[in-house]
């Protein structure tokens, strides 16, 4: 991918981007979250990301995140329209027994969490970002060839000119650097529904 199609919104502590290979070295205290459960608000995440208006494509990138060793700490894919609507998905550090897998979706200025726990020996994840208008879905894979859905999710303002990209952050006192190589534009691997047809009433 051309990395100069790239620009970030809120730069990290510490950047190398060459080629293909991008690196994020956190901050302490940034984080993207809004509102839901405990009324916490954090949106100081540094993205790195492009636009596009085109309605049907998929985005992969593989994440090494071997150096993250304190709660909460994360990197992965995101799509970060403004501060009340984007989504992201990561494995986020929780203890040397396990990690959470998942993602988070905010629309109109809520976020969900949802995960699964994995172990803590996993250190690297590849992610596949597709599109279809303004539906999205987010897969995770071990080995960037055989590729798992986490979720399918809709967009309030995800239709039209959208960002997306990579992301990482370190929520309480931390810092790590964080890996993202084998970035990909392709055409759209999320092929359209061919079961159940929609209500006609």
């Amino acid at each position: 991918m051309d990395m100069t199609n790239f620009k970030w919104t809120r730069e990290p502590q510490d950047c190398k981007i060459e080629n293909d290979r991008v690196e994020i070295t956190t901050k302490q205290h940034t984080d993207l979250w809004q509102r839901t459960y405990y009324h916490f608000q954090n949106d100081n995440a540094p993205v790195f990301q492009m636009e596009t208006e085109e309605k049907y494509f998929s985005f992969v990138v593989k994440t090494d995140f071997k150096e993250s060793c304190h709660r909460f700490d994360q990197c992965g894919i995101v799509m970060y329209l403004n501060s009340e609507n984007w989504l992201k998905a990561c494995v986020e550090y929780e203890n040397e027994k396990y990690q959470h897998l998942g993602s988070v979706v905010t629309n109109g200025g809520y976020s969900d969490w949802a995960t699964t726990a994995i172990d803590a020996s996993v250190k690297s994840m590849w992610y596949r970002f597709s599109r279809r208008e303004d539906d999205y879905c987010i897969e995770c894979s071990a080995d960037g060839i055989q590729f798992n859905q986490m979720r399918i999710c809709h967009m309030q303002e995800g239709n039209g000119k959208i960002r997306f990209g990579i992301y990482a952050c370190s929520p309480e006192e931390s810092s790590f650097r964080a890996i993202f190589t084998n970035m990909q534009m392709r055409e759209c691997q999320w092929n359209a529904h061919d079961g159940q047809q929609p209500d006609t009433d």
